[in-house]
């Protein structure tokens, strides 16, 4: 192996490492403690200050994440042009990467949508009451979906990051190379 990394390395863990657990304490701890509140308006205020105060947070740390991303890449080039199950498994995760953004993106924009309709109230945060207005009863729905799609994009960047640092076992790299000669 050449060089450490571990800067980068470091980035890019503990960055997704925020980016998925707070995703995940979000869609469990706080909708849910929120859905618990007596008064129907409580519950969508208190979500959307709480998400309104993590989406900073979670915007370092998606940048955090993707700088130490793309520095593994640039440390790792010539590993990635020699094995190519590395090459994909950047390929995938990159994928994946763009997917959760994207999704966190829109889901922000939901967010937003609940708040301006937090009046209304709801059976939880990503329940609608019977007389809410169609408008935040699709986006609830919408948002129910996205709570857990989001901890599992960033779950599965997790899993392929430790299946490349399974692939950069040197007895693996020594195994390659004797079996290709």
């Amino acid at each position: 192996m050449a060089g450490r990394n571990t800067l980068v390395r470091s980035m890019h863990d503990l960055g997704l490492a925020a980016w998925f657990g707070g995703t995940l304490m979000g869609a469990v701890g706080l909708n849910g403690a929120t859905a618990k509140a007596k008064d129907p308006e409580e519950r969508l205020r208190l979500s959307s200050l709480g998400w309104a105060r993590w989406a900073p947070v979670q915007l370092a740390a998606i940048l955090v994440h993707g700088t130490g991303g793309a520095g593994l890449i640039l440390g790792n080039k010539s590993r990635l042009a020699d094995q190519p199950e590395a090459q994909t498994n950047t390929k995938v995760k990159l994928a994946l990467t763009i997917a959760a953004a994207a999704a966190t993106l829109y889901a922000g924009i939901l967010g937003t949508k609940i708040s301006k309709h937090a009046d209304e109230g709801g059976e939880g945060v990503t329940e609608p009451n019977a007389d809410a207005s169609d408008e935040l009863a699709a986006v609830q729905r919408q948002q129910r979906v996205l709570q857990w799609v989001l901890p599992t994009l960033t779950g599965a960047l997790i899993i392929l990051g430790a299946q490349q640092g399974e692939q950069q076992r040197p007895v693996a790299g020594l195994l390659r190379r004797l079996t290709h000669r």
